[in-house]
């Protein structure tokens, strides 16, 4: 006689107080929950989490050296150097020399030593690498950028009297740059002004040519040019265009106690609408062998006539 296993009863709502087994293979422990959850916090970064958390920090440690190159300005040269000491010593933050300077520079390092500013006796190569040129005369610092201070400042702080300023417009070599700054410091001119938008900054080589005549010559930044050609003649300046020809003769004109001259890139000149903007178009007259003199060149030229007449 067969006998068959009992049948399952139909699962359906259990009586009250009825209880059921239940099968927990597959049913997981709150305890069991709990430790996964706290597994999956405590787990570690993945490769590419940690990737990209190491590259966020190398991006802020490379801004902040970014930050700090731009704010720093290495000078070479020892006119240029002595200069900065001379008016801003609080400036310099490492300087680098060679043996034979130290004699010379006696001041100077005794003031690196009071105020804890570090310098180092290099070779000669060791020099020509840190100033990335031979022209270095055994000195080379590192010091902080003197921003351009903006024109309303400038004028605001101006004495009154005869004052010569010199506008660039797109003029960018650094060497016709460090001559101007020369020149402008030789003729006691009041400022170099730099239009809105100019990229042309202060470099080592243009410091260098200057031979600390940066350190002696503000640089004025302007706002929109139709904006600084009414504050400068609200200031009681005359703009004068320097012209290769066409312009009244730079030594025959009469020039004005308080005058602007501005002065146009190397190659290309001055922009045409802000020549057809000044008052006055000036011309260096010459022999005509050669198309015109350089921009430094006629900058000197043309501050010596102003000066001339004072």
């Amino acid at each position: 006689m067969r006998h068959d296993p009992p049948s399952r009863p139909p699962r359906g709502p259990r009586p009250p107080g009825e209880s059921r087994p239940w099968d927990r293979s597959g049913v997981r422990s709150r305890q069991e929950r709990f430790s996964e959850r706290t597994a999956q916090v405590q787990r570690p970064r993945d490769d590419d989490s940690l990737h990209e958390h190491q590259h966020e920090h190398e991006h802020d440690a490379n801004h902040a050296l970014r930050e700090r190159r731009s704010a720093e300005l290495r000078l070479y040269g020892l006119n240029a150097i002595q200069a900065v000491f001379s008016r801003r010593p609080q400036a310099i933050r490492k300087l680098y020399l060679a043996e034979a300077r130290i004699p010379a520079l006696q001041p100077l390092l005794k003031w690196c030593v009071a105020n804890r500013v570090g310098y180092r006796v290099v070779d000669e190569l060791d020099l020509h690498k840190l100033a990335a040129s031979s022209h270095h005369e055994g000195i080379v610092a590192d010091v902080l950028r003197e921003e351009p201070q903006p024109m309303s400042s400038w004028l605001r702080d101006l004495p009154a009297g005869p004052q010569c300023a010199i506008w660039l417009d797109g003029v960018g070599n650094p060497h016709n740059f460090g001559a101007i700054l020369r020149s402008a410091a030789h003729f006691g001119i009041a400022a170099i002004l730099l239009p809105k938008h100019s990229t042309l900054a202060l470099s080592g080589a243009a410091a260098r040519v200057a031979e600390g005549g940066a350190e002696a010559v503000p640089l004025v930044r302007m706002g929109r040019s139709d904006n600084a050609i009414a504050q400068l003649r609200s200031a009681g300046f005359t703009l004068a265009a320097t012209v290769v020809q066409g312009g009244s003769d730079a030594f025959r004109t009469e020039l004005p106690q308080r005058l602007v001259y501005v002065l146009g890139a190397e190659g290309e000149g001055m922009d045409r609408e802000l020549a057809q903007a000044c008052d006055l178009r000036l011309s260096i007259p010459g022999s005509g062998l050669v198309e015109s003199l350089n921009v430094a060149s006629a900058a000197a030229v043309l501050l010596a006539a102003w000066r001339a007449k004072r």
